[in-house]
């Protein structure tokens, strides 16, 4: 089967069937009752659906991801509950999300005054990449086509619609740089 001109084998398909009919619904990881079973379980699926996905990893539940196309996920990195992740987004190694998190691909298009904004089409996909080692807090927005640098935090609400250096600790509405994690 093809979705969006690339390939998903049956395999996949069965995996995503499980993945959203069985253990999106699972308990969190952190959970006292099959905590840890759900944790391995949805590992387990998303290693057979993402284009990548490292070792020691936590999808929480309730994390939407799509088909799971050209998704990585790297080594000790998680999706935090609730959170959504569009197709070709990349995720690097020790990246910790807090729950309910959005990461945007696309906008709308609005440039023209004369055409109602929803019938202007979508404007292209522009992907995110989350590098090495940051912290994004929960309830994040990521607007499309963002790069999130090596070692950065992202405080909590932040609608991220720019890109800061590495090791930036980064809060608010609009976003700004509170400090850098680097000694000066």
């Amino acid at each position: 089967m093809k979705y969006k001109g690339r390939k998903l084998g049956i395999f996949t398909i069965c995996c995503l069937a499980l993945y959203y009919g069985v253990a999106y619904w699972l308990p969190a990881s952190n959970s006292i009752f099959l905590g840890k079973v759900s944790k391995a379980f949805r590992a387990f699926l998303c290693r057979h659906i993402f284009q990548h996905c490292g070792k020691n990893v936590n999808v929480e539940r309730k994390a939407n991801f799509g088909c799971g196309l050209g998704i990585e996920l790297g080594d000790g990195s998680g999706l935090g509950v609730g959170c959504v992740i569009p197709c070709d987004t990349r995720i690097g190694k020790f990246v910790m999300m807090g729950p309910n998190c959005r990461i945007l691909n696309q906008n709308h298009n609005f440039d023209r005054t004369d055409i109602p904004m929803c019938n202007q089409g979508l404007g292209p996909k522009l992907h995110c990449v989350i590098e090495d080692d940051v912290w994004i807090g929960r309830e994040v927005l990521i607007t499309p086509g963002r790069l999130i640098r090596k070692g950065s935090i992202v405080g909590c609400g932040c609608v991220l619609s720019k890109d800061f250096p590495e090791y930036s600790i980064i809060g608010g509405n609009p976003p700004r740089l509170i400090r850098s994690r680097k000694a000066e």
